[in-house]
């Protein structure tokens, strides 16, 4: 599922992508030659994280002897799903959510992200025969969110606590949303229907995903402000994420796929990216992110300091 931020992320991670010739790269068999003579074409969706959890497989790759062609910035799931099923690219990552509701048509999603992933990775193979490495713990999914400071003042830890103050102090329960999410069933009706929270229509402003961020922030059109779990503007406008304690909302949690004969064929690549999959939790996605996003750093050299940063290259 393509989230509407990622339209915005999109155009930025586009222009940077284009400057990326400075960056650094990984030499070619650094690490070893176990994917000697292997030549793989590695996607990745059109917004920054995409990118980024493409160029450290492609880092990756390439450090372990292989040749690897670039086709990061796919516009669309849907577009960058076709690409692998059709052989135009041998892997990418996706998210257990997408999988489960985009992909395999399922309605309700598993509230438990192991359950969730389990069902999705034995259904695609069966179904699609694409293979899902190991999930990341980086859940890229809906939240609320409100400027630390105030979260603080009102007490606010949970949605249920949320749902408190809406009853209690319905004034302080302002909130900003874009249009999808408005009208989406894992979005604002679903959401208000399972903390049985009765919101006052004068209390919801529609804004353009960009400017939630910003206005929580400011916190003078509303306290509370849909997110995205990863976004890089929750650390640098220090905001502070509300915990779903009911698990109403999806799970989105990011693992490479690629198509069961790649796998068979190349086992190492899993054996090389799963453990850099166990790394990628919120906090790491979200200060990537903003590398790129909030900072202007190339995708390419965010994702090749990381691994080095954290001992995967050289």
């Amino acid at each position: 599922m393509l989230k509407p931020r990622h339209f915005v992320a999109a155009m930025l991670a586009l222009a940077l992508t284009a400057c990326g010739s400075g960056a650094n790269e990984v030499e070619q068999g650094s690490l070893g030659q176990e994917l000697q003579g292997a030549t793989f074409t590695v996607g990745s969706k059109d917004f920054s994280e995409s990118i980024i959890l493409g160029y450290i497989t492609i880092e990756m790759l390439r450090a372990h002897g292989a040749t690897v062609n670039d086709k990061t910035n796919i516009k669309g799931s849907t577009n960058t799903r076709n690409a692998l099923l059709s052989g135009e690219i041998d892997m990418y990552w996706d998210y257990t959510g997408t999988g489960w509701i985009t992909y395999l048509n399922k309605t309700e999603p598993l509230p438990d992200p192991q359950q969730q992933y389990e069902a999705v990775a034995k259904e695609d193979l069966e179904a699609n025969n694409v293979v899902w490495g190991q999930p990341a713990p980086l859940n890229n999914t809906y939240a609320f969110a409100i400027r630390k400071e105030k979260g603080d003042e009102l007490g606010v830890r949970t949605l249920s606590d949320l749902a408190e103050l809406a009853k209690n102090k319905p004034e302080e329960a302002t909130f900003c949303i874009e249009s999808e999410f408005s009208t989406r069933d894992d979005g604002w009706p679903g959401v208000t229907e399972a903390y049985g929270m009765n919101i006052p229509k004068e209390n919801v402003k529609l804004v353009d995903l960009g400017v939630v961020y910003t206005e929580t922030k400011k916190g003078e059109t509303c306290n509370f402000g849909e997110v995205f779990t990863t976004d890089g503007r929750i650390a640098s406008l220090n905001l502070t994420v509300l915990e779903d304690d009911k698990r109403f909302f999806p799970n989105y949690n990011a693992a490479l796929t690629l198509r069961k004969e790649t796998a068979d064929k190349h086992p190492q690549v899993l054996q090389f990216l799963n453990p850099v999959a166990a790394k990628l939790t919120n906090e790491v996605m979200q200060e990537l992110n903003a590398k790129v996003d909030a900072e202007g750093h190339q995708p390419k050299k965010v994702a090749h300091d990381w691994l080095v940063q954290e001992g995967f290259l050289k």
